[in-house]
């Protein structure tokens, strides 16, 4: 059985030279945070592991105390000093590579876990965050659990045995999620991506802003998500009927966003939750017919190739999933790898498609890898087009502001290559 503690006195448990893995997004406890900010002293000579998102998991474990270190794939304003001392070690890696890598190369001596409530069969489960910890569930040899009453049990989620947990605080907290902001941009983005939907399609949308191209695919029918992560969009598509009506409809490995969505996820039998491993795994991706990707990036050059993660030569994020995703759907039958941006950033007086890449820019992206770029100005078809047809149709949605300067920068180019 395992030992209950308070929430307070489990810092105690971190030794200096282990490493201790704290999972992303929802699978982030609360009081077990807040707990380790009241106890910094606790993770002296500490290495934490984890999946954090910018925007959504703002503590930084390297930060707590000068001999603290993380391993980290994403790398979030959160941890940017950190990262400059030195002291956080970023993995630049796609979210499939990220989940082998926790399941056979990271060691974990202490996993951290946010779960439900043992069940009558005494299993606890992951609930609503189910991307990256089923690959650290049998690895940990301490696991130490928030069993929090809040969290839902949710079809195919993974479990543990409340026996096999070492410690567990057990309290109720808030689930934390965020909505999201409705997007004008965005939204004229979806409807031209309507147009190109085939019939009965299974969709993915990444995270952020561009979830906001989903209501517009109000219209279709027999819909189904295949995503790593859905967000209070979907709800639209559930109140317009525009989902299959069967189990595994909507396949994710995370849920974030209000309680609407959590309750939905919790009691519509069509959700089904599936680690990183499966939702992202090109042998799953390529055998689901008519899969379409649909990602964002920062910004696109003329040769078709991409920038997910850095500005100015500065990293801030990570390419994530995008390249699982729109390989997946390139393998598929009849799917589409569809790079949804933007034209125009800083109001409107920067063009988020440039002539190339700044030297130093990793390339999140590469160009073979992307079959159709949408902007709110229209929609660029790049497959079975050559440089030079891909470069005009790039320039053709890009914002009209910037469409002469980037067809004389093209011109110039091509008479260097």
């Amino acid at each position: 059985m395992p030992r209950p503690i308070a929430a307070a006195e489990w810092p105690a448990l971190l030794r200096a030279g282990m490493t201790v893995y704290a999972p992303g997004v929802g699978g982030e406890s609360p009081l077990l945070v807040e707990a380790l900010r009241a106890a910094p002293h606790a993770a002296a000579g500490v290495r934490f592991t984890g999946v954090w998102l910018p925007g959504i998991n703002r503590i930084d474990y390297a930060g707590l105390h000068p001999e603290a270190r993380a391993t980290a794939f994403f790398l979030t304003p959160d941890i940017r000093e950190t990262f400059a001392a030195g002291r956080v070690d970023y993995l630049p890696l796609a979210y499939s590579a990220i989940f082998d890598h926790l399941a056979t190369r990271e060691p974990v001596d202490l996993a951290l876990l946010h779960v439900s409530p043992p069940d009558a069969d005494g299993l606890c489960s992951l609930g609503l965050a189910n991307d990256f910890t089923p690959a650290v569930l049998d690895r940990a040899t301490t696991r130490i659990a928030h069993v929090n009453p809040r969290i839902p049990r949710t079809p195919g989620a993974a479990t543990v045995r409340f026996d096999d947990l070492d410690v567990v605080v057990e309290a109720a907290a808030p689930l934390a999620g965020q909505g999201v902001a409705s997007d004008a941009t965005f939204g004229t983005i979806g409807r031209h991506i309507a147009g190109l939907m085939p019939e009965a399609a299974t969709v993915q949308v990444g995270v952020g802003r561009v979830q906001a191209v989903l209501p517009a695919l109000a219209g279709a029918r027999s819909l189904r998500i295949h995503a790593g992560i859905v967000q209070d969009t979907v709800l639209e598509l559930v109140a317009a009927e525009a989902l299959a009506d069967d189990p595994g409809a909507v396949t994710t490995g995370v849920a974030w966003g209000s309680d609407a969505l959590y309750d939905f996820c919790a009691a519509d039998p069509r959700v089904l939750f599936r680690p990183v491993g499966q939702t992202h795994g090109q042998a799953t991706l390529a055998a689901i017919d008519r899969f379409v990707a649909i990602n964002t990036v920062i910004e696109i050059d003329l040769l078709g190739q991409a920038n997910a993660e850095m500005v100015g030569g500065r990293q801030i994020s990570s390419a994530g999933g995008i390249t699982d995703f729109l390989r997946g759907a390139r393998a598929s039958n009849g799917g589409l790898a569809i790079v949804a941006l933007a034209a125009s950033a800083k109001g409107e007086t920067v063009s988020r498609i440039v002539p190339a890449l700044e030297s130093g820019t990793a390339i999140s992206v590469p160009r073979g890898d992307i079959d159709i770029v949408v902007t709110e100005h229209g929609v660029a078809d790049l497959r079975g087009r050559s440089i030079d047809d891909r470069a005009a149709a790039l320039i053709g949605v890009a914002a009209p502001a910037f469409r002469d300067a980037l067809a004389a920068a093209w011109a110039d180019r091509r008479r260097r290559m």
